[in-house]
């Protein structure tokens, strides 16, 4: 597939690995979508940068949580952009808390609705607006350690465990008009807040190419998986073997 010219819809667009998909996708030629929650003036730079590449990109404030807000998005970017060829579903909460115990109903809404629920319905919109014969494609972005069965982060684990099969679902469902695929993650960022020096140290310790990956390591499989017509329920583990 020719990158070029193509619509892509980005959710959390603006900052980290959202980030670096959107310029990355750019650099191809393709028109961006950028979705965001709260980072409006980092939404706002990466839209800059976007353009700079010489590419029409527009921002878009989404409160994920909300259904009816996730549901105006794909319709937003296929009136300004005509329609939109390629979803990836990137945005996603990880709370630094989420044992089993201390998981309230708050916080099950809120992983639920954000991690698997907008995926949903952002691939159900993405699907019905597609014009006949024309390809679309989707990308999930997955959690690595969703391969193994772990008592941390319980919810977070159940929600990325549901987007991980229903990429599969997906693949079977939308197929032959769109192929659906993703990339689990392992160590490519540390958390917000924490240090790049701690995920160099956890990686010494837990994964085998000792070493951690990058945010544009993510956007090179991405755009390996969107350029493939022959490929789809893909799940590539970007994890340097710490999950196998």
């Amino acid at each position: 597939m020719n990158l070029e010219g193509k619509t892509a819809v980005i959710t959390g667009g603006a900052i980290r690995i959202g980030r670096a998909l959107t310029l990355a996708l750019a650099n191809e030629g393709c028109q961006i979508f950028i979705h965001y929650g709260r980072s409006a003036d980092p939404a706002q730079e990466t839209r800059e940068e976007a353009r700079a590449l010489g590419v029409e990109a527009e921002i878009h404030q989404a409160d994920l949580a909300n259904d009816q807000e996730v549901k105006g998005i794909i319709p937003a970017a296929a009136k300004r952009f005509g329609h939109v060829d390629i979803l990836i579903n990137n945005a996603a909460i990880f709370p630094e808390t989420d044992s089993f115990r201390d998981t309230d109903t708050a916080l099950w809404n809120k992983l639920f609705n954000i991690n698997l629920r907008a995926p949903f319905s952002l691939s159900q919109a993405f699907a019905r607006q597609l014009p006949n014969s024309t390809q679309g494609k989707i990308i999930n972005i997955l959690d690595a350690r969703g391969r193994r069965t772990g008592q941390d982060h319980f919810a977070y684990r159940l929600a990325k465990g549901g987007l991980w099969q229903m990429t599969e679902m997906l693949a079977l469902e939308l197929a032959p008009d769109v192929t659906v695929n993703g990339v689990a993650l392992g160590a490519i960022l540390p958390p917000p807040g924490a240090a790049q020096t701690y995920l160099d140290q956890m990686a010494q310790t837990r994964v085998p190419l000792k070493r951690a990956g990058s945010p544009e390591l993510v956007a090179e499989n991405v755009r390996h998986l969107l350029r493939q017509d022959f490929l789809t329920g893909v799940i590539i583990p970007i994890d340097g073997g710490q999950f196998l």
